[in-house]
């Protein structure tokens, strides 16, 4: 059987090594829109690799970016161990990315008991010590923090989503009220003061949100904060400085 045209190199020989006997069936999966992602059983995310299956939002790119500006960012504030707190963290990929690059504690926040599950799998796997609480990410947080991050849902109806993402992926972790910015209205409402000195929150933000965004934000007078283009150029972060 001959590779199709819209599946890379490396991610065909994968699934030729797992599927032997029954590949046909697979292709036919993926022509129909199955992620080849949950085929495979995993994704490569920074310097980790990430199972995933259909208990759990598919990393995206643009999530590895926001991993990586805040190691940056942290590396560029912090001397000593710090203590983190990762808000709906579902496979757990930025809590074990983190982990691995910045001398810190994690803790993971997630509602859904079967993306905890996977999450402990994963930070098993990657060899990381992870604090993993069953808690809806709307709940304030009872500790303090150095860096909140948070890829939270943000998608404000089914007509802003892929139909491949909409029937397969978890929608748990897609659909947001408000336009999209309740969760990081919660968030920051909430646990704003759970942030040390200096403190960071990171998001990851729909690609169309930073003008309403900047409209709830006006009412914290005393904050710093910044929009943050991912690599295709598009605003796609948003990070808020206790300073």
């Amino acid at each position: 059987m001959n590779k199709p045209d819209n599946i890379s190199t490396k991610d065909w020989d994968l699934l030729k090594e797992k599927y032997p006997n029954n590949l046909e069936k697979v292709i036919n999966k993926i022509k129909k829109g199955y992620p080849i992602q949950y085929l495979i059983g995993n994704v490569e995310f920074l310097n980790t690799t990430i199972n995933v299956d259909k208990r759990v939002l598919i990393p995206r790119f643009e999530t590895e970016y926001l991993v990586y500006k805040i190691i940056e960012k942290a590396k560029e504030t912090y001397n000593e161990e710090i203590k983190i707190a990762d808000l709906g963290t579902g496979s757990g990929c930025i809590a074990i990315a983190l982990k691995k690059e910045i001398k810190c504690e994690v803790d993971a926040f997630d509602i859904s008991k079967n993306a905890i599950k996977l999450a402990k799998e994963n930070a098993k796997e990657n060899k990381v010590q992870i604090n993993f609480f069953c808690q809806n990410i709307k709940e304030p947080l009872n500790d303090n923090y150095d860096i909140i991050v948070s890829n939270p849902p943000y998608i404000k109806s089914k007509k802003n989503v892929d139909k491949r993402v909409l029937k397969y992926e978890p929608h748990l972790a897609l659909f947001a009220k408000e336009e999209g910015i309740y969760y990081y209205k919660k968030i920051i409402n909430n646990n704003f003061k759970k942030l040390n000195k200096p403190g960071i929150m990171a998001f990851e933000i729909g690609d169309n949100q930073e003008e309403i965004l900047t409209k709830f934000l006006s009412q914290y007078k005393s904050i710093r904060y910044e929009f943050i283009k991912d690599l295709t150029k598009r605003t796609r972060y948003l990070f808020i400085y206790n300073e």
